[in-house]
């Protein structure tokens, strides 16, 4: 069975990503507004009735806006860890709060979804591979460095959500108080061009297969630069720059590449539990 997944949206002003097959799905996070992802997503012929969850990756803005809503609406269970929970400041309904826990695998039908822990300036922040057959997907957004976490799981994906915020001369030479720009690039804000084309270029798998650049800033980036960046490094992968107005194409990957994809050794299931910016 295919993995299908796209960016809603990407950027400070929203971010929200799709994946599934053609039974079930996840969101990663939803910083945009329930009826947008409803247009979204019927644009791209997608069925929010095969979303079986909303995972958070932090507590953000600009990742949690449109959870409140689009859980109560189609009664969408919200996975989100207690300390971001408690920062989120969100009202979820306590039947559909379902805390999870770094590198315990959480079941949706044949998609699996490993979270784990990275560097980012929030309470708790985490990142997410979904797994079906063999095929990963993972979506490393928000990070401040490309610990060894990252590197782990960037490794072993067919096709990655990669950040790519800021033009560190764009961010230097820019508008921004200093104290904003430290908060940026010092380790716990965001992963600059520089920082994600050596991730790609120095631990990129031989299964990737398709690139999608992220959470590009509007101040201090520029997607013409960062798709003529990638491109020239790229070889076989294909590049794709988000947009943060609206959703990318739906790309779809049929099958893992044999003998080249390590297995990742999983702890079990979560148990579902219910709970009573640059």
């Amino acid at each position: 069975m295919p993995i299908f997944f796209t960016s809603l949206n990407s950027g400070s002003n929203g971010n929200c990503y799709y994946v599934g097959n053609g039974n079930d799905a996840v969101l990663i996070d939803v910083g945009i507004s329930c009826r947008e992802v409803e247009r979204r997503m019927h644009r791209l012929g997608l069925n929010l009735g095969n979303v079986r969850a909303i995972l958070v990756s932090h507590e953000h803005g600009d990742h949690i806006t449109g959870i409140p809503a689009l859980s109560k609406k189609y009664r969408l269970p919200v996975y989100i860890t207690q300390h971001t929970f408690r920062s989120a400041s969100i009202p979820i309904e306590p039947g559909l709060m379902c805390p999870f826990k770094a590198n315990e695998v959480i079941r949706f039908g044949n998609l699996t979804v490993t979270p784990f822990v990275k560097f980012h300036d929030a309470a708790d922040p985490h990142s997410f591979v979904v797994e079906q057959d063999g095929v990963r997907v993972g979506i490393f957004t928000d990070i401040g460095i490309a610990c060894k976490q990252v590197v782990r799981y960037f490794r072993l994906c067919d096709a990655v959500f990669l950040e790519a915020n800021y033009c560190e001369d764009m961010l230097q030479k820019g508008n921004y108080p200093y104290f904003l720009k430290e908060r940026i690039r010092g380790g716990n804000g965001h992963l600059s061009n520089a920082q994600a084309l050596e991730l790609f270029n120095k631990h990129k798998g031989k299964q990737l297969r398709r690139l999608i650049l992220s959470h590009l800033s509007k101040n201090n980036n520029c997607p013409e630069l960062v798709d003529r960046l990638f491109n020239e490094h790229a070889g076989e992968v294909s590049i794709v720059v988000a947009s943060r107005y609206k959703e990318t194409e739906l790309y779809c990957i049929e099958e893992a590449i044999q003998g080249v994809n390590e297995m990742v050794d999983h702890r079990q299931p979560v148990q579902m539990v219910q709970l009573s910016l640059f």
